[in-house]
């Protein structure tokens, strides 16, 4: 597959973040000139505020909104987009400097900033002013910090459009970097890295920034944390201090300034000098530490560097001059507006190396890369695009299907990777067996020998030309995204080096090669080969992936480990040897290698039936109906592409009746889609894929893409499913696969743990990957064989048809299905999801230790059952009380409290979708007891809140989830998703929208207030609540209160002690604490001095010890849970404490099938 992946940007939970890497030749045109093209195509506007540019923007035929590109006196250039169809606006503004411009002695600068900024605005000081009025308008805003830009974005309901981009922009010419909020955001920067500590993505990616020539700016930090960010305030703290022994802070022009802009009015909190550093300014080390922040921001924010993005239903007059108004105060530092860096990270030492890295999960796998050029000048004919096609290929003759067939590869991909703006790396990544690890060096051969074949071979012009026809079907049918989502990209394509008119186009479109002359430069085949024949063994480097055990396994004893310094990666480099290096570049020899054919599935019929609509159908109608099946429909009367999209979903009694059958029929799914990879992976290219997965109650089966050849797909698909013999040598490796999968997954992040075992607690029938792992080395091939036998006799299938087909095309399919599968019937009733529901008044805590030693969160799932969804009122009220509840949880436990990183209040819909809850999601460093408390305090200060609401608010929230329900489908695949659970469940209730909407009109604060305090409130004596904690198993190291230092001081000087240092206890402190064992530190090297006079040195340290147990940090306070809470720590014990939920019913007798059916 094409290679897509890196962890390049840095984004949050509610906010952001990542990175990426390389170079080539310069291209004889800049960058800048490409992008502003002559003068004349700009226009200045009639109110004099804003130019525009007078070409036509090339756009989609399908798409209808009317595009303007605009250029303020400031040099900020902004598309607007003029949808007259739309209900959500959004907006994003895109700054061309990121972490690689980071300070060198303050790494992490840029993605802190991006936090700090947040903070509230001169016009809005309010630090959770901007989130609460996007969240009462249906809207929620978040950010990244990449390596060479930094993206803001937001969505909200149309008519809230003026007032969030009124908020939006001032964070852009008047933030306040509030210096009440430095320590917590350095804090949520901290949390967020621990978060990614244990990260395998993360720890290879700094590995490989690492490993970097020096003086690089790849090199750097970009994640940053709280050390890193904070050292040159150690340092500055450490090296001034005034004569009455507190630090001297001084800006560079010698004030005290909380700022050193003198337009800025002063902020909510100023950051004045007091010496403490457990204020919300951090006292001298949170001070220098924004200082920097706000200087490094005043040199390198600037107007010029900005392009911004709007969507919004208003008229692009209007639009253009709100934007103008809003974001010319933004000022222009006359500065480089797109900042290059076209020196690339790999130099000779680099190159010709293999990197061992020891990972934190159990995984085997292989990257090999080349410094390469960067890709968007490269735009008409993308030959790294090229390349990736046939590299990373898994057709017939790939290589891919080589490495496949001897059991050596579990995945490959392969493409360029803008790793920054200026320089790149082409890729190939291979995720091995174990099998294949053992034979790396025989595999990177063989992807050597395949780039020499690619090297030796001709390429027809008509590869290039099919590859432009894919992209332009593509182009020419694209659908609308998310607002939010197609603001972002349209502002990261405004830096492309494209004419202005074809900014949306060049990007999605590759023209064909030269038919005269493909070699002449420009021509498009001599730029492919150029870069092809950069992909040599010398000009590489590899990284061999597995844990420390594995490698020293493969070597044959242990081996001498460096540590990456950010993440503690344990790696090793060694130079690819001579003998390794000539068989490298040996032509190719293997005849199982060679180029793919003609791409049979590109879609011919591409026409669309298109009948206007007074307003599209509401949901999708019965058409078929026997005993083994049902089949929905709906043709499309709004999108009108040549696309469809299928869900087929088989039940099987047999499917999850045992751990052991569940883990069956997973391997069933997964044997199917091994099988079918060379088959369909031309499909997948040409816009036509499917899925074939796994889930409780049996298997499901999705087709989407251009409806011309979906049914030779379907075909394909389900005879395989019929006929699929399942071979020993596939099984294994999905086995290993598999059993490497589900160990992996008590690695990741705790909260996914804790998440996962609260849903494993509240469904009615399913097993632990405990249980299934017990079961999966055993299974036979035989056993799998007639577990699908037995799967396939007896089944019931719910089906569901949207796009562009006809009733008796669906029809049709649904009979070559079932004449396929040849199944006999069961009732539908028969395979069902339950859930099992928390009784009245229990108060339960599921307790268990997090699996990963090494790993320092823990994490809490906290959730109170609500009731059933088939009742309307209830359920109306539960989500505008989730509505109320989401952005003040996230603003106290998160901003305010700082618990950690990943703070989340959902609702949660139940196995069998009849029951729902609220959830409240926490991963910490803090215990899990401590979190629940906090949690339960949150909640009673959410009482107050609802209780004191005004009428004003309450009905901003209301509006706001009404916004929510109303809000249309932006296409297809929001359509067919919006449809598919109330066919899932048996409900049917496709308009339940729109009863929300009239329901919710006759909500009233009352209402609320005593739903919350039924349902919801701790003290509800009929409250149903289940938390699951997961304990982290590394103890942190111990901290005190910084009250205990004077007092050790004076414990010292009781003993005759002298010579105690001036300001000792500053250098020990941090956040109003301080680590113990430094205390320890400093006090054992003063008394061991000959000077102090002191004879007994362990027993003074005893004294000193004591003194710090009698000054607990509060950072470390375990908390306490209610005393009615019951702990258990077996969930079968739990489980059998509740109860299963009614079997479902349709909600609504549609009577669609008025004739005899079937």
């Amino acid at each position: 597959m094409l290679s897509i992946f890196s962890p390049l940007k840095l984004r949050h939970i509610s906010r952001k973040l990542v990175t990426y890497p390389p170079r080539y030749p310069r291209n004889s045109y800049s960058i800048a000139t490409m992008t502003i093209q002559s003068n004349a195509d700009w226009q200045p506007a009639p109110s004099g505020t804003y130019r525009y540019f007078s070409k036509p923007i090339e756009k989609s035929p399908q798409d209808d909104r009317d595009y303007r590109l605009i250029r303020l006196e400031n040099g900020l250039e902004a598309m607007l987009i003029h949808d007259a169809k739309a209900d959500k606006a959004a907006a994003s503004l895109d700054v061309a400097v990121g972490h690689l411009h980071d300070p060198d002695d303050m790494p992490g600068l840029a993605h802190f900033c991006e936090h700090l900024l947040f903070m509230g605005t001169e016009q809005f000081p309010g630090e959770n002013e901007y989130s609460e009025y996007l969240s009462k308008n249906n809207g929620y805003s978040n950010a990244f910090t990449g390596t060479s830009n930094t993206n803001y974005f937001f969505n909200v309901a149309t008519n809230a459009l003026p007032g969030a981009l009124t908020r939006f922009s001032s964070f852009f010419h008047s933030p306040l970097f509030a210096p009440s909020c430095t320590v917590r955001e350095l804090n949520a920067v901290d949390s967020e890295h621990k978060k990614n500590h244990q990260s395998d993505v993360w720890r290879i990616f700094q590995l490989n920034k690492h490993l970097t020539k020096d003086g690089h700016a790849w090199n750097k930090f970009g994640s940053g944390n709280k050390d890193s960010l904070s050292k040159v305030g150690r340092d500055l703290k450490a090296q001034t201090t005034s004569k009455n022994g507190t630090p001297d802070y001084r800006s560079p022009d010698g004030s005290l300034a909380a700022t050193p802009l003198p337009s800025r009015v002063p902020s909510p909190a100023p950051s004045t000098s007091s010496g403490i550093e457990s204020e919300g300014d951090g006292g001298v080390v949170g001070r220098e530490t924004r200082r920097r922040l706000v200087e490094w921001w005043s040199r390198e924010y600037s107007a010029n560097r900005m392009r911004l993005c709007v969507i919004g239903k208003e008229p692009l007059d209007e639009l253009s001059e709100l934007v103008a108004k809003l974001f010319s105060p933004i000022v222009n530092r006359d500065i480089d507006p797109l900042p290059m860096i076209h020196d690339h990270p790999f130099g000779p030492n680099e190159k010709g190396t293999l990197i061992s890295v020891q990972t934190v999960m159990s995984f085997h796998a292989i990257e090999i890369s080349w410094p390469f050029p960067y890709q968007p000048p490269h735009w008409r004919h993308q030959p790294g695009h090229f390349l990736a096609h046939f590299v990373g290929h898994e057709g017939p003759g790939s290589l891919h299907s080589y490495l496949k067939q001897k059991g050596w590869i579990l995945a490959l991909s392969a493409g360029p990777q803008n790793l920054s703006r200026g320089f790149a790396m082409f890729k190939i990544t291979l995720r091995l067996t174990k099998s294949g690890f053992d034979n790396y060096r025989e595999i990177s051969l063989i992807v050597y020998k395949y780039l020499s074949l690619l090297r030796s071979s001709q390429f027809p012009a008509w590869y290039q030309k099919e590859l432009a026809t894919i992209k332009r079907t593509r182009f020419k049918f694209a659908e609308k995204r998310r607002p939010e989502d197609y603001a972002l990209w349209v502002t990261e394509q405004l830096s492309w080096p494209v004419p202005r008119d074809q900014v949306l186009s060049a990007p999605q479109l590759i023209q064909e090669w030269d038919e005269s002359d493909p070699m002449r430069e420009g021509g498009g085949e001599k730029e492919m080969r150029d870069m092809l024949n950069t992909l040599t063994v010398d000009n590489s480097r590899a990284v061999l992936m597995a844990r420390k055990e594995e490698h020293e396994r493969l070597g044959g004893g242990e081996r001498k480990w460096e540590a990456e310094p950010w993440y503690g990666t344990g790696y090793s480099v060694v130079r690819f040897d001579d003998d390794f290096i000539k068989e490298a570049k040996k032509p190719n020899d293997l005849k199982e290698l060679w180029l793919p054919g003609p791409n049979e599935f590109i879609p011919t019929r591409l026409d669309v039936d298109k009948r206007e609509v007074d307003q599209p159908a509401k949901r999708p109608h019965l058409i078929r109906e026997t005993s083994l099946s049902s089949l929905w429909h709906k043709k499309d009367d709004q999108f009108w592409v040549p696309r469809a999209q299928v869900i087929i979903d088989i039940r099987s009694p047999v499917a999850n009746e045992t751990a052991r059958a569940a883990v069956m029929t997973r391997l069933f799914a997964e044997l199917v889609t091994d099988s079918l990879t060379e088959y369909s992976y031309d499909a997948d290219l040409a816009g036509l894929n499917y899925n074939f997965g796994s889930y409780t109650p049996g298997v499901f089966i999705t087709l989407n893409g251009y409806n011309d050849k979906l049914h030779v797909l379907a075909h394909h698909v389900f005879n395989k499913a019929r006929t699929l013999q399942v071979k020993l040598d596939r099984l294994s490796l999905k086995k290993e696969e598999l059993k490497r999968d589900w160990e992996n997954f008590f690695l990741d992040q705790p909260v996914r743990v804790s998440d996962y075992l609260a849903r494993y607690l509240l469904a009615e029938k399913d097993w632990t990957l405990v249980e299934k792992l017990a079961e999966l080395q055993s299974i036979s091939t035989e056993e799998v064989q007639e577990h699908i036998n037995k799967f396939l006799s007896r089944v019931h299938m719910r089906v569901l048809v949207v796009g562009n087909m006809y009733k008796d095309e669906a029809i049709h399919l649904m009979e070559t299905i079932e004449e396929t599968l040849q199944s006999s019937p069961i009732p539908a009733d028969e395979c069902i999801e339950l859930a099992l529901i928390p009784q009245p008044g229990k108060n339960i805590i599921m307790s268990a230790p997090f699996p990963n030693p090494n790993e320092v969160n823990s994490a809490l799932t906290y959730y109170v059952h609500t009731g059933s969804v088939l009742d309307s009122r209830l359920r109306v009220i539960s989500a505008l009380t989730a509505q109320i509840l989401s952005e003040p949880a996230f603003n106290v436990l998160r901003t305010r409290e700082q618990l950690g990183y990943i703070v989340s209040c959902t609702e949660w819909q139940l196995p069998g979708a009849s029951e729902r809850g609220l959830r409240i999601a926490v991963q910490s460093e803090r215990v899990p007891e401590y979190l629940e408390e906090r949690v339960e305090a949150f909640l009673e200060e959410m009482k107050t809140k609802i209780v004191e609401m005004g009428t004003e608010e309450f009905e901003a929230q209301r509006d706001g989830v009404e916004k929510k329900w109303k809000e249309n489908v932006k296409n297809m695949s929001e359509e067919t998703n919006r449809y598919w659970p109330h066919i899932d469940s048996g409900y049917l209730d496709f308009l339940r929208r729109e009863t929300n909407v009239e329901v919710l009109k006759s909500v009233t604060k009352e209402d609320v207030v005593n739903f919350y305090m039924t349902y919801i409130h701790p003290s509800s004596p009929t409250r149903a609540k289940i938390s699951v904690h997961m304990r982290s198993r590394k103890p942190p190291p111990k901290k005190i209160n910084a009250e205990a230092l004077p007092a050790i001081a004076e414990h010292v000087a009781s003993l005759g002690v002298t010579n105690i240092p001036e300001g000792w206890a500053e250098e020990l402190t941090s956040d109003g604490e301080a680590l113990l064992e430094p205390v320890l530190t400093f006090w054992r090297e003063l008394l061991t001095k000959e000077e102090s006079g002191v004879k007994d040195v362990e027993s003074a340290l005893k004294g000193i010890s004591a003194i710090a147990d009698k000054f607990p940090a509060e950072s470390q306070r375990e908390g306490s849970i209610s005393k009615s809470a019951v702990v258990i720590t077996d969930p079968k014990v739990l489980k059998a404490q509740l109860k299963p939920s009614s079997p479902p019913q349709p909600v609504v007798e549609w009577g669609d099938l008025p004739v005899a059916r079937f």
